[in-house]
């Protein structure tokens, strides 16, 4: 059986109690983080071949924006959330399909700006919080990958 990257999680309960609760993530996991991100997503927009890893960062950061908003942490001001969602399942299709990895244009839009959004959210929040979102996104992602879907959940094959 092939192994998926949410097959084991990064976080345990052990590492969300012992984070601070005022203190941000330390800034070179947010550098790393946010570079690997906004990398991902310029490739998306601009080279020639982007790479499924590129999309994967940029999911990434959708779906754990996608937990802050849903838990109450964060609001998705721009109403933008789900057209993200959406575009990045598009270009997962339009990749699966053997075609370019690619957002359409109003897709770029939407995903960039919830990718914003998270920035400020990484930059700004306690590191006990961001570690909760990690631990809750890899919680529902393997219970997508398990079979248990939700209404607004958007597959991509």
């Amino acid at each position: 059986m092939k192994k998926n990257r949410y097959s084991e999680t990064h976080y345990t309960l052990i590492d969300e109690l012992m984070a601070s609760t005022a203190n941000p993530l330390s800034e070179a996991f947010r550098v790393h983080q946010l570079t690997s991100m906004w990398q991902g997503l310029r490739s998306m927009e601009t080279h020639h071949d982007p790479k499924p890893d590129d999309w994967r960062v940029v999911s990434d950061a959708v779906n754990l924006m996608e937990t802050l908003i849903k838990s109450g942490v964060a609001i998705d001001e721009s109403g933008l959330l789900m057209d993200a969602i959406t575009a990045l399942a598009e270009a997962g299709r339009r990749s699966m399909e053997g075609k370019t990895l690619r957002l359409s244009g109003p897709g770029m839009f939407a995903v960039r700006s919830i990718l914003e959004d998270y920035a400020e959210c990484v930059n700004a929040l306690p590191a006990r919080t961001m570690i909760r979102c990690h631990r809750q996104t890899e919680k529902r992602m393997q219970e997508i990958l398990s079979g248990k879907r939700q209404p607004h959940d958007v597959e991509i094959g």
